[in-house]
């Protein structure tokens, strides 16, 4: 967890020297009362002094008066909040990025607010699509709840008609059901459209063998684990097969549907992975001048962060992705925080999907999905840290920048 690692204690009598004591910069702050039990006023802000002098400095006079106030209140307007006469300190942590900022206010109001952080937050649930493999006949749909039913997650998905989207135009592609009705295998069944049209492999009436199921939706798994690239493969191999044996039609007919898998794939984002193969890297720029602060992701958790501070890089021995090799593949790796993975998932999506977007993500490459790009995420860090930023002086500072640029 991020703790507030700074406190600053308030005293009426000389809040000039609190204020001064206070740095006007980004920060998640918790203004905790006197009285034992009262719950504490907790927000973010870009300007640690200016939020906290505007609910712990003196009211104005016209503030002072009840009439006031009641006006106030008729002209819709709520009248200044002051904390001024219950508040024991400031407890703080500067952040150096939204993200940063995002992550430690949640993890803040978690541990305050345990009932209601997602209210306070406003955290909604996460896009996914799933395929609920606990039934004998899965089908794929949204959902916004992770279960512990070994269920497939895909996602996050900028929003619930996203999701719905890209699940409508892939599933075109193979024949599982769409219905939501329990199958009873009768053959006296009438069916549905998706059957009178060839699309699905109608279980209701059987009209396929359990087996010949299980292996479509197998595919419909591969597919979406592999982010489309085994139907592209396999398509690949047919085509090539049907050009071997000079059926030239059927070939220009495979790679049609090759270019439309192609199509449907591009409204896949890029963060839209199976869950348990969401790895990823999160650049952002840290408090401390001229460093970089590397968010592990791990199966859709986010991890405590690890800073790469450039500037002391040069009384170390070692080269940029020496140092963010033996984090990433290391065991020393820091776990993600214990907050349940539904809220990591909503946190990471509303960083990713927003517009504009600060920081830099890198996803695993190869395969296998473990190779690190780290040429690409020692860029990325030289992007985040800003053409201001030198990186130290010295031969493996001297390689890490030829690789930055």
């Amino acid at each position: 967890m991020l703790p507030l690692d700074q406190s600053v204690e308030f005293d009426p009598a000389r809040d000039m020297q609190f204020f001064a004591a206070l740095p006007p910069r980004p920060a998640v702050y918790r203004i905790e009362p006197r009285t034992e039990g009262a719950r504490p006023y907790l927000r973010c802000t870009a300007d640690l002094r200016r939020s906290c002098r505007r609910v712990l400095a003196p009211p104005k006079p016209e503030e002072q008066t009840s009439g006031n106030a009641a006006a106030a209140l008729q002209a819709n307007r709520r009248p200044r909040l002051n904390l001024r006469d219950v508040a024991a300190r400031v407890r703080y942590r500067l952040t150096g990025s939204a993200f940063e900022e995002m992550l430690v206010l949640y993890q803040q109001a978690r541990e305050l607010f345990p009932d209601s952080y997602r209210a306070r937050l406003r955290l909604a649930p996460p896009a996914l699509l799933k395929i609920n493999l606990a039934n004998p006949y899965p089908r794929c749909y949204v959902a916004q709840r992770l279960l512990d039913d070994e269920g497939f997650y895909l996602g996050p998905f900028p929003s619930r008609r996203a999701a719905e989207e890209f699940a409508k135009q892939f599933l075109a592609l193979f024949k599982i059901r769409r219905c939501h009705i329990k199958i009873r295998r009768d053959p006296n069944f009438p069916g549905c459209i998706y059957s009178e049209m060839k699309m699905c492999l109608a279980p209701c009436f059987a009209g396929c063998t359990k087996p010949e199921y299980d292996a479509e939706v197998a595919r419909v798994e591969e597919f979406l684990s592999s982010r489309g690239e085994s139907l592209e493969t396999e398509l690949e191999a047919e085509r090539d097969r049907a050009a071997g044996a000079e059926d030239f039609e059927r070939a220009a007919t495979i790679h049609k549907k090759r270019e439309k898998v192609s199509g449907i794939l591009r409204h896949l984002p890029e963060l839209a992975h199976r869950l348990d193969r969401l790895h990823a890297v999160v650049l952002q720029p840290a408090a401390a001048e001229g460093a970089v602060a590397v968010f592990r992701v791990r199966g859709g958790g986010i991890a405590e962060p690890f800073l790469v501070n450039f500037r002391e890089l040069s009384a170390q021995p070692r080269s940029v992705e020496t140092i963010l090799r033996e984090y990433l593949e290391g065991g020393a790796t820091e776990e993600s925080d214990a907050g349940p993975l539904a809220d990591h998932l909503s946190l990471l999506a509303r960083w990713y999907y927003s517009k504009p977007r600060t920081g830099e993500i890198f996803f695993p490459e190869g395969a296998s999905g473990a190779a690190w790009p780290y040429r690409r995420i020692i860029r990325g860090c030289a992007r985040v840290l800003g053409p201001q930023a030198l990186l130290p002086p010295g031969p493996s500072a001297a390689r890490s920048a030829g690789d930055a640029t």
